[in-house]
């Protein structure tokens, strides 16, 4: 009876005990894993710096949470995704390249509505208009298996919040539950939010609502509760869940800020309005700051819960910065200086994008300058969380696992890897610099720019010239065609498609077709 009493004393107190201290409860081969995944967020529009050291551009904003996180990460100076928005959430989310997966534009909130525009000389490719899709026969979709639905079939909690766009309204994946998530909170088929007001119902308007008026939400419309915040409150609701349960989970955290519309956030802009920022740039300033406290709102409840050692952070753009009139100030394609350009193009400015990763139980800084790309996440994450037999719909996986990079190792491999990107598509009118029917590719220092309307190619030493100004192809033929003829080879292995020249009915050549 005295060893029977004794027992139930002591399972309560183990049970109390985990509940006090989650954390150990969690299984540590299976971390928590969180993305902070912002949303057309410039190379430099946070106030830790990717390049030499704090930039102009860097010093207008204040980002203190990401301050102490860039302190326990490694910090990838040299990172990229796509041009714009669908096709590098598609290849974060399958781990395949975008002109693979031929979702080489955004993708429209509705089905069957190409998102390009018309243009003089070039048709775009027939592409996957309707995103990805988990399954098969859907129109007009790459089929493929989102990591999030194998980490869910591995034991972890799956949670969503914000914004989502994977695919349009009618096919799977406009609902992030059909992706593998067994929550979602905000995700949908749209691109970017109407509205960042809740007493504008974050768009929900009786007679005012469009496609981008942002679902879910409702208990805070009418109140003074700032869309990012709201969508940090669900966050931290999500994610208490599974820490009083001991289970792992996957917080993939999509802010819509700071897309626009650039609303200022009302808890922070009088601050850069003082600081002498313009109205529109202000209002920027807030939406990043905005952002920032919410990551910091999430890692403070991490800590809290005793769970922020055992949990990988990621954090990430979807694309380089707009630098478009009239939604930024200043001259076009100025905001990202000194990179070329900006959202859209396939010059540094539309593709460098900042990114930190946190590993767990380390807390060191590092800095990798190894160049990677989105689709190297899909790896990433399945290694952090020790899943290795899992099958796949896609047949290949063009990403490379970055989880060596976060502990400091480098190997041979990493040297001469290529790094593609392919837009046959035009994003916007009018034609800007590398937007627009562009393919490139970075290969170590160099990069190579395949304009096809004019049929030319552009040769740039990245490392020595980041602005993308001194054109070495006349001076470096050699490297030229090696840089063409792998990066042609790499588009036809992928199936590539090329957009079509009205006037003669051909396909635009590849870049080693060139006369």
């Amino acid at each position: 009876m005295k060893t029977s009493k004794i027992t139930y004393k002591l399972f309560f107190l183990i049970i109390l005990i985990l509940q006090i201290f989650p954390s150990f409860a969690q299984n540590k081969d299976k971390p928590n894993i969180v993305v902070f995944f912002v949303d057309d967020l410039g190379w430099q529009d946070i106030s830790v710096p990717f390049y030499k050291g704090k930039t102009a551009i860097n010093k207008k904003f204040h980002t203190p949470n990401l301050e102490l996180l860039a302190k326990e990460s490694t910090k990838f100076t040299n990172a990229y995704a796509t041009p714009v928005c669908t096709p590098s959430r598609v290849s974060m989310l399958t781990g395949v390249n975008a002109a693979h997966h031929r979702i080489t534009n955004w993708t429209h909130p509705l089905a069957n509505k190409p998102t390009d525009n018309p243009d003089d000389l070039l048709t775009p490719p027939d592409w996957n208009i309707n995103g990805m899709s988990p399954d098969p026969n859907i129109p007009k979709t790459f089929h493929a298996t989102p990591f999030p639905m194998i980490l869910k079939d591995h034991g972890y909690y799956t949670i969503h919040v914000g914004k989502a766009h994977w695919g349009s309204a009618g096919t799977p994946a406009a609902s992030p539950k059909n992706v593998g998530f067994m929550v979602n909170v905000a995700g949908h088929s749209a691109g970017h939010p109407q509205s960042y007001y809740a007493h504008q119902h974050y768009g929900n308007m009786p007679g005012k609502a469009s496609l981008q008026a942002v679902p879910d939400l409702m208990e805070y419309y009418g109140s003074e509760t700032f869309l990012t915040e709201a969508l940090t409150l669900e966050a931290i609701k999500a994610i208490s869940e599974p820490i009083k349960r001991g289970e792992p989970f996957f917080l993939n955290f999509s802010n819509y800020a700071v897309h626009v519309p650039i609303q200022p956030d009302p808890r922070f802009v009088q601050k850069y309005l003082g600081n002498g920022l313009d109205a529109t740039e202000a209002a920027y300033a807030s939406l990043v700051e905005g952002f920032d406290k919410s990551i910091g709102d999430i890692i403070h409840v991490l800590k809290e819960k005793g769970v922020y050692e055992n949990t990988v952070i990621i954090f990430l753009s979807d694309n380089g910065g707009l630098s478009l009139k009239p939604m930024r100030s200043g001259a076009n394609h100025t905001q990202n200086l000194p990179l070329r350009a900006g959202k859209g193009s396939i010059y540094e400015g539309g593709i460098r994008v900042p990114l930190l990763i946190k590993d767990v139980q380390d807390g060191k800084e590092r800095i990798s300058d190894v160049p990677v790309i989105i689709e190297d996440l899909f790896p990433t994450i399945l290694e952090y969380a020790h899943i290795k037999d899992y099958s796949l719909v896609q047949k290949n996986i063009d990403g490379k696992s970055l989880a060596s990079l976060t502990k400091g190792k480098t190997d041979g491999s990493w040297k001469n890897r290529s790094l593609i990107w392919h837009i046959p598509n035009k994003w916007t009118v009018p034609d800007g610099p590398g937007i627009n029917f562009f393919s490139a590719i970075r290969r170590g220092d160099f990069k190579l720019v395949y304009e096809m309307k004019k049929g030319k190619l552009e040769l740039y030493n990245i490392t020595e010239d980041i602005g993308e100004m001194n054109d070495l192809s006349d001076k470096n033929p050699k490297e030229l065609r090696a840089l063409s003829k792998i990066l042609s080879d790499q588009l036809k292995r992928w199936e590539a498609q090329m957009p079509v020249i009205k006037a003669s009915g051909k396909k635009v050549p590849f870049p080693d077709e060139l006369n």
